[in-house]
């Protein structure tokens, strides 16, 4: 998979991730509770995962509806920072 294709894939999984714990990245952005350079890191980090392949399972077995991301996922706590209100 060439670089940008994984770039955007990558992008889609920690979007899909934010839906599925209820994290409004957009609105977390506005309020401050990450930041624009914290979002790129998290799909930087996520790209070099070895455990993401299991993330669509993941969210597929909760319904697409958790409270928190899986434990071995490496943005958990940005994750949680974007929920809290």
């Amino acid at each position: 998979m060439g670089f940008f294709k994984k770039l955007d894939t990558h992008s889609d999984l920690i979007a899909s991730m934010a839906e599925t714990v209820h994290a409004d990245l957009t609105d977390a952005l506005v309020y401050g509770r990450v930041t624009g350079q914290e979002i790129r890191n998290a799909v930087m980090s996520c790209m070099g995962c070895e455990g993401s392949g299991d993330c669509q399972n993941w969210m597929d077995a909760h319904n697409h509806d958790a409270d928190t991301p899986p434990a071995y996922c490496r943005n958990r706590a940005m994750l949680e920072r974007a929920k809290e209100a």
